[in-house]
């Protein structure tokens, strides 16, 4: 079963909206928010849709709370495992 990864994450946030100046992707950036890291949510729409396409997945409302790269992760991550149950 193929999950995403914070490196994939990371690598996708920075195609769509770039990298904030003085913000290292490459830390520990699991639970630091979205926000503080330099994306709004329209940076974070583009990134979910690219998510859905490219995993073949529906996040829908599933993703809205997710404000950190750990819970964002979790939630496409349940919802990939899901797919795979049904």
């Amino acid at each position: 079963m193929k999950h995403l990864e914070l490196s994939e994450l990371t690598a996708l946030l920075r195609e769509c909206a770039g990298e904030e100046e003085g913000v290292d992707l490459d830390g520990d950036v699991l639970d630091t928010s979205f926000s503080d890291l330099g994306y709004d949510s329209l940076a974070m729409l583009q990134a979910t849709g690219r998510v859905e396409r490219d995993y073949e997945v529906t996040l829908g409302e599933a993703i809205d709370d997710a404000t950190t790269p750990r819970a964002y992760l979790d939630a496409v991550n349940r919802a990939l495992a899901a797919r795979e149950a049904a």
